[in-house]
């Protein structure tokens, strides 16, 4: 069985999502899953609305997002990801598919963020063993 993934990938930093996706679209194939869609929005905080497309369309088992959150000067960092992945998680359980979590951050420098590419290949797996256990 063929698992159809979903991507939801943030532009901001891209330099960073961009390889995220790189590895995380290799892994897809390894785990023979395929990428069946992908929307790019401009950040972390901008994926629920994407991701609730996708799922409501019906066509994915499952999303990934992958995204990068680097500390600033504030807090902004902390309520952004708080805020994704809170929702995130609730579109998950909301429609009954895995959405997995593939941004890194908060707290984290550009160093330690290019350090964390793989939490897009972790956000995959993720997704595919979801898919396979739950049926």
């Amino acid at each position: 069985m063929t698992i159809n993934l979903g991507f939801v990938v943030a532009e901001f930093n891209r330099d960073i999502t961009y390889m995220m996706e790189i590895e995380a679209r290799e892994h897809a194939r390894f785990l023979n899953a395929e990428v069946i869609d992908t929307i790019y929005v401009p950040g972390a905080y901008d994926m629920p609305l994407a991701i609730k497309k996708m799922l409501t369309e019906g066509k994915v088992d499952a999303v990934v997002t992958i995204g990068c959150v680097i500390e600033g000067a504030t807090q902004h960092d902390e309520i952004v990801v708080q805020h994704a992945a809170r929702k995130i998680i609730d579109l998950s359980l909301e429609f009954g598919k895995p959405v997995s979590l593939g941004i890194s951050g908060p707290g984290m420098t550009r160093m330690e963020a290019t350090e964390r590419i793989d939490y897009a290949k972790r956000a995959v797996e993720s997704a595919v063993k979801m898919v396979q256990r739950l049926g």
